[in-house]
């Protein structure tokens, strides 16, 4: 018997209100029918500013997809999903109780029965482990923070790491982890709103590299089989990592090798990915650097461990 189950994934981020049917105006892909898959992974920016009828909007739009599993995270623009953010932070609402709330009531629309009906189970930052029908299992770490971003949603400080104990953080940098991500072989798949530092991450306007240095340390240390990203619509694309046998080093260090992968979406791309050795990494952002539906979702068949 095989130790691994062919599993087919869609991955998907910055979809920012898409509902069906928009694609078409922009020439995008991502229409439907789209293509029956074992796991829809969203890797978060499901609205443009939240809203409760934005956040209804979005389950409407992911019960179109045909998915066993629709595991989904937040991101930056999701604004009131960031329970400490909305109350101490986000202030333009006031006193208005119906604002007040409304933090409580996006998760009762996320966790509630609407998600359930949708086939949606929203992760917030930590490990989950999800067995599948086809017998494959797989083991995901998810956290919708990202470094402080023009003053959005789901904030860090480039000076503090969430996903590193102290010893594993980079000098002159603070680790305020409470759900650090393990060391390699825990984690089958990554999921993050913000991308690591390096790797699909440059913004145009800027010129610039924004991904986090603490994301690559705690991905080098992890060297899952997958890890999924968007927040940078710009850096669209995938890549193979491949890490250096020492498992040792940490952050850029541990790169020994990436590979840019063309997506052929609405076919599968099969990528042999070797556990320990190397990384899909994927920015899914549906989104352009203009907020249109230009991308196409990925399409990816991994093969994950057998459940026993």
């Amino acid at each position: 018997m095989a130790e691994t189950i062919a599993t087919r994934f869609m991955i998907i981020s910055d979809t920012h209100n898409f509902q069906f049917g928009n694609a078409e105006k922009w020439q995008g892909a991502f229409r439907q029918p789209v293509p029956k898959v074992d796991v829809l992974l969203h890797a978060g920016d499901l609205t443009q500013r939240g809203g409760l009828e934005a956040y209804r909007g979005v389950l409407n739009m992911l019960s179109g997809i045909d998915a066993e599993l629709k595991l989904v995270i937040a991101g930056n623009h999701d604004l009131s999903l960031d329970g400490y953010f909305w109350k101490q932070r986000w202030t333009c609402g006031g006193d208005d109780p119906e604002h007040i709330a409304e933090h409580d009531n996006a998760m009762e629309i996320f966790k509630g029965p609407l998600a359930k009906e949708a086939g949606v189970t929203y992760l917030e930052e930590g490990l989950n482990t999800f067995a599948l029908k086809n017998g494959a299992k797989f083991t995901i770490y998810t956290s919708p923070y990202q470094p402080e971003f023009c003053g959005w949603a789901f904030p860090y400080e480039r000076n503090e790491d969430r996903f590193n104990l102290q010893h594993h953080s980079a000098p002159g940098v603070t680790s305020i982890a409470t759900n650090p991500i393990p060391d390699f072989p825990s984690v089958d798949i990554m999921m993050t709103h913000g991308p690591p530092k390096g790797i699909l991450d440059q913004v145009i306007f800027r010129n610039e590299e924004v991904g986090c240095e603490s994301l690559l340390r705690a991905v080098s240390r992890a060297r899952p089989r997958l890890y999924c990203f968007g927040h940078i619509h710009e850096a669209y694309g995938a890549k193979i990592i491949t890490w250096k046998d020492d498992k040792n080093l940490i952050g850029a260090e541990a790169i020994e090798n990436e590979s840019s992968q063309l997506n052929g979406y609405p076919d599968s791309s099969n990528w042999p990915i070797s556990c320990g050795k190397e990384t899909l990494m994927v920015n899914a952002a549906i989104m352009n650097v203009r907020y249109k539906p230009a991308n196409s979702p990925w399409l990816v068949d991994l093969d994950l461990p057998r459940a026993t």
